[in-house]
């Protein structure tokens, strides 16, 4: 199975999967570390990422979501998944799940704020929610609990040993 942790920058979606992932010994990637250079700078910059630039980085995604499907291999991956298309293209199987983190707007801003040596900062926070097509049809998870607390939530939900 892979599951993927999806939800705008700051929703803590890289903290909620490692746990997850840890909790069962399961593989764990963050969408961020495929991003190429030029969306990094982007995002540095405070300059939202539009399609054109986010297509590579999902293609990127969607054949490393085969590998493992093809391996066998059960991992969780961080991703921010906002659009309904980007999920699509992500979705390659039943084996994928999506869970959604939602939280609200200034409790993310609040948490950006004191979040230090990461890319994505408060400035890409509106157009990340801009491009949020929330999902209907995935299990959504408040994030106001901890993190402990949300990964557990997860497993229950998905039946996950």
């Amino acid at each position: 199975m892979i599951v993927i942790v999806m939800g705008v920058t700051g929703a803590g979606k890289t903290t909620v999967g490692r746990l997850l992932a840890s909790s069962m010994g399961w593989v764990f990637a963050d969408a961020d570390d495929f991003h190429p250079p030029a969306n990094i700078e982007k995002m540095h910059e405070g300059i939202p990422l539009d399609d054109r630039d986010r297509l590579p980085w999902l293609e990127s995604l969607r054949s490393q979501i085969c590998a493992w499907t093809y391996a066998g291999q059960n991992a969780v991956l961080a991703c921010s998944a906002l659009k309904r298309v980007y999920r699509k293209i992500l979705d390659v199987g039943p084996e994928v799940r999506f869970v959604y983190l939602r939280g609200h707007r200034d409790l993310i801003a609040e948490r950006l704020e004191v979040r230090h040596g990461h890319f994505a900062d408060e400035k890409i926070l509106a157009g990340q929610f801009a491009d949020l097509e929330e999902p209907d049809d995935v299990p959504a998870f408040d994030i106001t609990g901890t993190p402990q607390q949300i990964a557990e939530a997860i497993r229950k939900n998905l039946n996950l040993a």
